[in-house]
């Protein structure tokens, strides 16, 4: 790993962001900010990743893995699982 790899992963992980952002299903509730931060940081797991099991030079395949784990990150960050939905105090209307 050189120093100029993981600097075109980071400004190349601005576009996995976004396009990970879009493909995450549902509103997502998170600002432009952390989606380019989870794209830098999916950028990142995803080239260390394919250049340990399949070495260097797979751009194609460091972009596709990139752009999964920025959309998982953003989708456990976004949709939280375990978030409680309360429905509040209403009262019912009673017709008479």
């Amino acid at each position: 790993m050189t120093i100029s790899a993981i600097i075109v992963w980071l400004i190349i992980g601005l576009v996995i962001g976004g396009l990970a952002h879009l493909l995450v299903p549902g509103r997502n509730r998170i600002g432009i900010l952390l989606t380019l931060l989870f794209g830098i940081v999916g950028a990142l797991i995803g080239g260390f990743v394919t250049a340990a099991i399949l070495g260097a030079g797979h751009a194609i395949i460091t972009f596709v893995v990139s752009v999964i784990v920025a959309a998982v990150l953003i989708a456990v960050v976004s949709h939280p699982h375990n978030r409680r939905y309360v429905t509040g105090n209403r009262r019912r209307r009673v017709y008479r």
